[in-house]
């Protein structure tokens, strides 16, 4: 598929993933429509030049409307934080990713590209696992959702008319990377960021932008029916990670403690969340996230579509320092 000319309709376009996907696309010659329930997050898009409407993925008659005239759907839309309810996670995360590719269907959209989330392996996996690798919902209501969503998606494509394609993103990080960069950094300059087992195990970083590449590859290579791992393709421990991290905002080395003990502090801690009335926003199993030992594999992606990731992990560095020490982004060291 020649991208260049097409319309692109990009749910969630003024989160982190979308905001960017959107710049690019216009750069590449598309024109771009989003759909997003926020007016703020809107305005980002919409000063990029992309036409947005104001609505919900889970409201049919919002994603009738945005899917008019429409070639592609890139659906990043979605509750991805660690807390809330399995019903909360479920309306939005697979009604919300089925009202949009039902309605793609029928309105006559060609491609829609479904970016899901390597959590749908668990926390424990093979070494370099495959796209075949054996899923697992480890008792996360994130991890779960992706997965249903997944399945259903897979029951409504029709290659010659209607071609889904599924990223399994790792872990995107970039200027303004809510999880990777930003939160973490939050956490950090109040002393209450800890690395767990010394920072052992593998993060599976993929910055922004060669993200973005893969999916723009997907497409042109109209590779319907097909799921793909989405990484950088190294293997980078958490503690190179979080250290660099730390070096580039200014800040202190992060200290460590053992995983178990992290976990009932953290559990500790949602208590102390519910006694007051509010939300829990960490849960202990991210420790589990945050020990992983093996990387993902993205042969796949490399064979099929000729993926490599243009931006080093230097690179994205060196890009991500520049955006925390601009005065413009909205964030403060």
């Amino acid at each position: 598929m020649e991208l260049s000319g097409k319309t692109i309709l990009i749910t969630g376009i003024g989160g982190f993933i979308g905001l960017r996907t959107a710049e690019l696309a216009i750069k590449q010659g598309m024109k771009v429509k989003g759909l997003q329930r926020s007016e703020d997050k809107a305005k980002k898009a919409q000063d990029l030049g992309a036409e947005v409407m104001i609505g919900s993925v889970t409201d049919p008659v919002a994603a009738q409307k945005a899917c008019q005239g429409v070639d592609i759907v890139l659906h990043t839309a979605a509750i991805a934080k660690e807390g809330g309810s399995l019903a909360q996670f479920r309306e939005v995360n697979v009604g919300g990713t089925v009202n949009m590719a039902k309605t793609a269907v029928e309105t006559g959209v060609k491609a829609f590209v479904h970016l899901s989330s390597a959590i749908v392996y668990g926390f424990t996996y093979l070494d370099h696992v495959t796209e075949e690798g054996s899923i697992k919902v480890e008792n996360n209501p994130y991890s779960q959702t992706k997965i249903e969503a997944e399945q259903e998606l897979l029951k409504l494509t029709t290659p010659s008319d209607f071609g889904i394609i599924i990223i399994r993103p790792g872990d995107v990080y970039g200027p303004g990377s809510p999880s990777w960069v930003v939160r973490p950094l939050e956490l950090m300059r109040k002393k209450m960021f800890l690395l767990a087992n010394g920072g052992r195990g593998v993060i599976n970083h993929i910055y922004l932008d060669n993200l973005v590449d893969l999916i723009f590859l997907a497409l042109e290579k109209e590779a319907y029916c097909e799921v793909f791992n989405a990484t950088d393709g190294q293997e980078t421990s958490w503690q190179e990670y979080f250290v660099r991290l730390a070096a580039i905002a200014g800040l202190p080395k992060p200290l460590s403690l053992p995983a178990n003990l992290l976990k009932f502090l953290i559990k500790l801690r949602g208590l102390g969340q519910k006694a007051l009335g509010q939300e829990v926003d960490t849960l202990p199993e991210a420790i589990d996230y945050l020990t992983r030992p093996y990387a993902y594999s993205v042969e796949k992606a490399k064979t099929k579509l000729g993926y490599e990731p243009k931006i080093s992990l230097e690179e994205g560095w060196k890009l991500t320092e520049e955006w925390l020490q601009s005065k413009s982004n909205g964030y403060r060291l």
